[in-house]
């Protein structure tokens, strides 16, 4: 699926890539209504109704993504809420090992996503993750959204990367629409962001299943399918 001695750079989204999209659906659309709700005396469901038409409103915005500008219009600690949901947030299938064969293959790795810095921050402490990337950026700290045009030229002024010889990974279809304007050559969605619901059929992008249709060849592995020595193991 992909050539890697021919890719450089390889920039993962965060929500439903690299990690189940279940934690953000659970909090969006049960807890926030569910706490919201009973603040003013309605039903989940009369709340959701209600929240719908504010998130379809800015959703695909810096907004929709901001904690600070939930926080300030539902008047919701948000950030406290993810706080005591973090048990909730968990790896996609086989995310650390392609994390760490791609830094053994000396790829840039890079972690580029829409949240918030307290939600990436809370991500990042809950899985560990941030240890395998070159540099995680959050699309607040650039001033626009990942979909919106310029997003991507506004990214190389604060880390360089070859369009040509760059992979994306992301699950929302927008997002890859404006990387693929962009330049960026090699796009890949996501078949199941929520691992609680049905696969999300992509039709303009190959979309993996698992994070293992894409895996580099182990560094360490010999073709004979051994072990090689490491360099330290030898020198003596």
């Amino acid at each position: 699926m992909l050539s890697w001695p021919d890719i450089d750079t390889v920039m993962f989204d965060m929500d439903g890539t690299l990690l189940d999209l279940h934690f953000d659906n659970y909090f969006w659309e049960y807890l926030v209504p569910h706490t919201w709700g009973q603040r003013r005396g309605l039903s989940v469901e009369e709340a959701w109704g209600q929240l719908m038409k504010q998130y379809a409103a800015h959703n695909g915005t810096l907004n929709w993504y901001c904690i600070d500008f939930w926080t300030d219009t539902l008047e919701l600690d948000i950030q406290r809420m993810k706080e005591e949901l973090r048990h909730k947030i968990a790896l996609r299938p086989n995310v650390t090992t392609l994390l760490e064969r791609l830094r053994a293959h000396d790829k840039k790795v890079l972690l580029v996503t829409n949240a918030h810095p307290g939600s990436l921050t809370l991500k990042m402490d809950h899985t560990g993750l941030d240890v395998h990337f070159h540099r995680t950026i959050s699309s607040h700290t650039l001033g626009r959204a990942k979909e919106d045009d310029g997003f991507w030229e506004a990214l190389l002024d604060v880390e360089h990367y070859e369009p040509q010889r760059t992979v994306l990974v992301d699950d929302n279809v927008a997002v890859l629409r404006s990387a693929q304007r962009a330049g960026i050559r090699h796009l890949l969605g996501i078949e199941q962001p929520d691992s609680q619901r049905p696969p999300l059929p992509m039709a303009e992008f190959t979309q993996l299943r698992d994070f293992e249709q894409i895996m580099p060849a182990d560094p360490l592995l010999r073709p004979s399918g051994q072990y090689a020595r490491r360099e330290s193991e030898t020198s003596s």
